[in-house]
């Protein structure tokens, strides 16, 4: 009896892993037929998406970040420097303005009880305007400070030449006209005054554009060195030494010899009077003997 009831057992426990074992395999078939293509795309579709955004803000920072060489800028810097030796660190700016096509427009050297100052102004070509500036920090000891402006004058520059082209084809119908359609002298004189004028305004917009480009082509830097010295108190009194005073001996020598030879020619008609004179006197004793 028990070992049929152990058999009926082992069935049981047979057919219920037979079963368990093909609900297991039709769910993994199951899951598998259910993985849709859908979602492999759209995995895809998400790593397109985040590289074309990736690239779009690489582009957007390379827009940012580059300076469109259309642009008209006029750069300037002031700048104070203290160094250790002026004329030395002023020797060494000139070695850089000569390195860089740059040229000084204007030099003031001050020396007092307290300081030795130079001030000069640099015009050096734009695309060297920052290695200057970095140039120069490199030997100085301190800085005071370092001022750069820029202006941007792209807009005044792209209206004036627009306007220049417009007044150059003005000029050339008036000179179409004055060739072609002036008759009387009325219409001549007419359109060679129309001519001055616009010739006047293509002058100055031509002017105004040739100061620009000279402003954007040479930027503007203005420089302040300065050492300083051991103050000395400015004496109440000096002193001559030896060789000032015979200096001095010599010199109002000299101008006393000047000043009297002048003095005797400015007095010469008095000297022939009186020579004269002494020779009557001396004559008329002579006969009285």
């Amino acid at each position: 009896m028990k070992a049929n009831q152990l058999k009926i057992v082992f069935k049981i426990l047979a057919v219920s892993l037979i079963f368990v074992s093909f609900l297991a395999c039709s769910q993994s078939s199951k899951y598998n037929e259910s993985v849709p293509v859908t979602h492999v795309e759209i995995n895809e579709d998400f790593e397109s998406v985040n590289d074309e955004t990736s690239n779009f803000v690489l582009k957007q920072d390379a827009s940012i970040n580059a300076v469109p060489k259309h642009l008209k800028i006029i750069k300037s810097a002031n700048a104070k420097y203290k160094v250790k030796d002026v004329k030395k660190a002023t020797n060494q700016i000139k070695n850089m303005v000569h390195k860089y096509g740059a040229y000084i427009s204007d030099l003031r050297f001050d020396n007092n009880l307290y300081k030795k100052e130079n001030r000069f102004t640099i015009k050096v070509p734009e695309q060297y305007f920052d290695s200057m500036i970095d140039s120069i920090s490199t030997f100085v000891e301190f800085i005071d400070y370092e001022n750069i402006t820029t202006q941007d004058v792209t807009e005044e520059y792209i209206d004036i030449q627009t306007r220049l082209k417009t007044k150059l084809e003005v000029k050339a119908r008036y000179e179409s006209i004055l060739r072609k359609n002036a008759k009387t002298v009325e219409d001549i004189l007419a359109t060679e005054d129309k001519l001055r004028i616009i010739q006047e305004e293509i002058e100055a917009a031509q002017g105004r554009l040739k100061y620009l480009t000279n402003k954007v082509s040479y930027s503007t830097i203005q420089i302040d060195l300065y050492e300083t010295v051991d103050y000395k108190e400015e004496p109440n009194t000096y002193n001559k030494t030896f060789w000032s005073k015979i200096k001095e001996g010599i010199s109002f020598g000299w101008d006393f010899i000047e000043s009297l030879v002048i003095g005797i020619i400015h007095i010469w008609p008095l000297l022939i009077i009186g020579i004269l004179t002494f020779i009557f006197i001396k004559k008329r004793l002579r006969h009285k003997k």
